[in-house]
C-alpha cells in the first residue's frame, strides 16, 4: 500500500526546469532566476523577466527546448564554494541571496549545460538527448512572490508537465480534460447542490439536493463510530485565549485562527477539536478500566485560510470534521490503530475507493514543535509499532508530523487516478499531559497518570470529501447517496395519481422520490432525470398500474424487467444497504 516516489520520473522534470531556464535566457537575455523544481505533474520555474510573459510567448519557449534538447547538451556537475558560486552568478540576485542562506563552509553544487549554469544539488540526467522533446509541455504562466512572501517581488511562474514518453503526456492530458469535465464546482451548480458566494469566500450554502447528500454521509459515519464504540459529544464553537494557550495551539497556530473579543476577554473561533474533547474526558474521576475511551464530534471547525488558497469545497474556511479522540494507554496504542485501520478501510470501500490502493505516509517530528525528544521518540516508536500490528506499509514523510505528534496519513486513489489525502491518526502524548491540558485517570497502582491522545478522522473534512465524491462519480452518486434516487414517471397525466401513489410507497420505505407530473413528454422527462443524475426513472402506464407495477429504466438507460412496487422497494433497498456501486 505504500507509495513509492518515482525518483526517475523527478530528475526527467526537474532537467527540463533547466534546459527550459536556458531557453528562456536564450530568448530573453538578462533574465533573473528564482527556482526551478520538479513537481507532482512536471516543473515549474520562477524567473524575472525583462518584460511581462504572455501565453504567446510559450510556443517559442517550447521551440527553443526542444532545440536544445535534440542537440544533446551534456549535464556536467561542479562542486563549489560559496565563493565561487558568489562569483559564478554575481548577476544573479536570486541566486546570491539563496546562497548567503547557507551556512558558511558548506560546499555547493553547480549544473552546467552548454552555457547555461544553475546552483542546483540534482540530480539531472546525463544528457539533455535523454529527455523526449515530445514529451513535455508548457501550460500556465501565473505570478508567484518570491520565496513565498508578498512583500518580496513578485516573479513570473512558467508551469510545464514532463513524462518520459509522449504517450504518458498524451494520457496526463486526456486525464485532465476529464477532471475538468467532472471539476465538482460545476457539478454542484448543474445538480444544484450548494454555492459559495464571493462576499463570504470560503464558507458554503448547502441546498436541499447538497444537503441530503451530506446528511446521508453523516449519518452513515455515525452509525458505523457509535457500533465501534465511540460516544459522540458536541463541543462550543468560540473558546476563550486561556484554552488555546495551554494546548500550545495560541503559541503555534494563532496565524490561522479568527480571533474576536468580547468584556475584553479573547476569543477563538476553534480551529480544530481536540482541546475541547479534553475538557470532556477531565469532567469527573476516570480509571483505568475506562480506557481505551473514544470521542467522536462532527466538529464545526474555522481556519483562517487566505482567500488566494480556497478552491470550491475541497478548501474552506468553514467545515465539519468526522473527528475523533481515542484517550488509552500507551499499551492500547498498537490495538486502537489497527482497530481505527480496519475502520477506515471498511468506510472508503463503501464510498467506492478501492481499500488496497490507499497510500499511507507515516509523518515525523516537524521543526516546530511543542514536547522533548525522549517524549517524541517514545510516540514515533508507539506509532511504528501499531504499523506492525496493522500490517501498514507506509512512505516515512520526515519533519509533517503535527506540532504535537507523529501521525499517519491516507490517501485515496479516486476513478481518474488522483491522489487525496483523507483520513488520519496522531499520537499526541503532549496535550492531555500535565504541562498542556492535564487529562487525568487512576491506574491500577492507585496513581494518577496522563491518558495518550489518538487524534483521528477517517474522511476529514466532510465538505472536502464531497467535493472529492462528486469528482470521483462525476455527479453519479450510486443509490445509496444520490440526493434524488428514483423518479417516477407517467406516460400521462391520466396516471399522474397512481404515480403519486408509488412515490408515496417509496417515501414510506425510506426511499428519496418524486413523481413527475408537468406538461411535457414521457420521453424529456426521462431525459431530464438522467440529466440530473437520478439513478432510476420508474415509467408507469396502464400495464404498471393493473399490475401495481413499475417499469424501471437506469440513468445509464438501461431497461430493467418490470416488477412491483414492493418488489422493486425491496431490490432498491438491498443496494442501498449494501453500498452497491452498481444500478
Amino acid at each position: 500500500m505504500s507509495k513509492t516516489l518515482d525518483e526517475g520520473l523527478q530528475t526527467v522534470r526537474h532537467s527540463l526546469s533547466h534546459v527550459m531556464a536556458e531557453a528562456v535566457v536564450t530568448l530573453f537575455p538578462g533574465t533573473k532566476f528564482g527556482i526551478g523544481p520538479a513537481i507532482d505533474d512536471g516543473f515549474y520555474y520562477d524567473m524575472e523577466l525583462p518584460r511581462p510573459l504572455t501565453d504567446d510567448d510559450l510556443p517559442a519557449i517550447e521551440s527553443t527546448m526542444r532545440k536544445i534538447i535534440n542537440e544533446g547538451r551534456n549535464f556536467e556537475r561542479k562542486e563549489v564554494s560559496k565563493a565561487e558560486a558568489r562569483t559564478i552568478f554575481a548577476d544573479q540576485p536570486y541566486k546570491l541571496e539563496l546562497i548567503d542562506d547557507l551556512p558558511d563552509g558548506e560546499i555547493l553544487s553547480v549544473y552546467r549545460q552548454g552555457a547555461f549554469a544553475d546552483l542546483c544539488r540534482g540530480p539531472h540526467v546525463g544528457s539533455s538527448k535523454e529527455l523526449n522533446a515530445q514529451a513535455f509541455k508548457l501550460v500556465k504562466i501565473a505570478g508567484a512572490y518570491w520565496r513565498g512572501d508578498e512583500k518580496r517581488p513578485m516573479l513570473t511562474r512558467v508551469y510545464g508537465y514532463g513524462f518520459r514518453k509522449p504517450a504518458e503526456l498524451d494520457a496526463h492530458l486526456k486525464m485532465l480534460e476529464e477532471a475538468e469535465r467532472r471539476d465538482h464546482r460545476k457539478i454542484a451548480r448543474e445538480l444544484d447542490l450548494l454555492h459559495i458566494d464571493d462576499e463570504n469566500p470560503g464558507e458554503i450554502f448547502w441546498h436541499n439536493n447538497g444537503w441530503l447528500v451530506y446528511l446521508t454521509i453523516q449519518n452513515y459515519v455515525r452509525q458505523r463510530i457509535r457500533a465501534d464504540g465511540y460516544q459522540e459529544v458536541n463541543t462550543p464553537f468560540v473558546m476563550p485565549q486561556s484554552l488555546w494557550e495551554r494546548s500550545g495551539h495560541w503559541a503555534k497556530y494563532r496565524e490561522n485562527m479568527f480571533i474576536t473579543e468580547s468584556e475584553k476577554r479573547l476569543f477563538a473561533l476553534k480551529p480544530m477539536n481536540c482541546p475541547g474533547h479534553i475538557e470532556i474526558f477531565r469532567q469527573g474521576i476516570k480509571s483505568y478500566r475506562d480506557l481505551p475511551l473514544r470521542i467522536s464530534e462532527f466538529g464545526s471547525c474555522t481556519r483562517n485560510e487566505p482567500s488566494g488558497s480556497l478552491h470550491g469545497i475541497m478548501r474552506v474556511r468553514g467545515f465539519v470534521q468526522d473527528d475523533g479522540h481515542i484517550f488509552c494507554t500507551e499499551e492500547q496504542i498498537p490495538g486502537e490503530v489497527s482497530k481505527f485501520c480496519e475502520l477506515l478501510k471498511s468506510m472508503y470501500r463503501d464510498f467506492g475507493f478501492d481499500p488496497d490502493t490507499i497510500l499511507v505516509k507515516f509523518s515525523t517530528r516537524p521543526e516546530k514543535r511543542v514536547g522533548d525528544d525522549a517524549t517524541w521518540d517514545r510516540a514515533e516508536a508507539a506509532l511504528a509499532d501499531a504499523c506492525k500490528k496493522a500490517n501498514l506499509s507506509y512512505e516515512i514523510a520526515p519533519g509533517e508530523g503535527a506540532f504535537y505528534g507523529p501521525k499517519l496519513e491516507f490517501t485515496l486513489v479516486d476513478a481518474l487516478g488522483r491522489q487525496w489525502q483523507c483520513g488520519t491518526i496522531q499520537v499526541d502524548y503532549q496535550l492531555p499531559s500535565k504541562e498542556r491540558l492535564n487529562a487525568e485517570y487512576i491506574g491500577e497502582d492507585n496513581s494518577k497518570h496522563n491518558p495518550v491522545m489518538l487524534h483521528r478522522a477517517a474522511l476529514g473534512s466532510l465538505e472536502r470529501f464531497i467535493g472529492i465524491l462528486i469528482e470521483h462519480y462525476a455527479g453519479a452518486f450510486p443509490l445509496w447517496l444520490a440526493p434524488e434516487q428514483a423518479v417516477v414517471v407517467p406516460v400521462a397525466h391520466t396516471f399522474d395519481a397512481y404515480a403519486q401513489e408509488v412515490v408515496d410507497k417509496l417515501k414510506a420505505a425510506g426511499l428519496r422520490a418524486s413523481a413527475d407530473v408537468r406538461d411535457d413528454r414521457m420521453n424529456a422527462k426521462i431525459r431530464d432525470a438522467q440529466t440530473r443524475k437520478v439513478p432510476y426513472m420508474l415509467v408507469v402506464g396502464q400495464k404498471e398500474m393493473d399490475a401495481v407495477q413499475v417499469a424501471p429504466r437506469t440513468r445509464n438507460n438501461t431497461q430493467v424487467p418490470a416488477m412491483g412496487v414492493d418488489e422493486f422497494i425491496a431490490f432498491a433497498s438491498e443496494k442501498i444497504a449494501s453500498k452497491s456501486q452498481e444500478l
